[in-house]
């Protein structure tokens, strides 16, 4: 009875260490820092543009100094970026035009074995506009969700090869016939390492 006793406080133990430590067993995807866009790539031999998921690059480079973002399973979302900024051109170190941002999440298919990863899936999983302020920083707070309001799936992708892919996205305002939308990206969030995916 002792022994089994001394278990089960151990296990408590264990448990609570984790908690304590930010284990969650409810993430999705952690990510802990970002890149900017570069508007170009190279295909063949000659430049096209740097689009993602059928998403165009801004127009400029884009540099972002630091991102932070935690998706759980039921498609909550905390992100915060710093730094958001232009990397060229005239207004080089300024937000220049953009004054909201949207983080997008696109999932990729299941892989067919023996490859490892798949082609991205089109269709977005959206937060809410949020303000970009003028040192290029702001905070994500909410839900994501597409079309339908349907959140992420659990195969949305993995932390290895078939990698699911977050852009930081300019807002297009709101017109008199058409509501505010996505818009072009100019970062995106990479995925935290291994070793640093239990920390939340």
């Amino acid at each position: 009875m002792k022994i089994k006793a001394a278990l089960t406080l151990a296990g408590l133990l264990t448990a609570g260490a984790a908690v304590a430590g930010g284990f969650s067993f409810d993430v999705l995807f952690k990510f802990d820092r970002g890149t900017g866009v570069q508007p170009f790539r190279s295909s063949a031999g000659a430049p096209v543009l740097n689009t993602v998921a059928g998403v165009a690059p801004g127009g400029a480079p884009w540099l972002i100094r630091s991102f932070d973002a935690v998706i759980r399973k039921n498609g909550d979302i905390r992100a915060r970026g710093e730094g958001v900024l232009l990397a060229g051109g005239d207004g080089i170190g300024t937000r220049a035009g953009p004054r909201q941002m949207v983080l997008s999440l696109f999932c990729r298919n299941v892989p067919v074995p023996p490859a490892v990863s798949a082609a991205l899936i089109a269709t977005p999983f959206n937060s809410e506009p949020v303000n970009l302020d003028e040192d290029g920083d702001f905070e994500v707070r909410g839900k994501l969700t597409d079309a339908t309001g349907a959140s992420p799936p659990l195969n949305c992708g993995d932390t290895i090869d078939n990698r699911p892919v977050l852009l930081i996205r300019t807002v297009t305002p709101a017109t008199a016939t058409a509501p505010a939308a996505p818009g072009a990206w100019f970062a995106a969030g990479l995925l935290a390492d291994r070793h640093d995916r239990g920390n939340h």
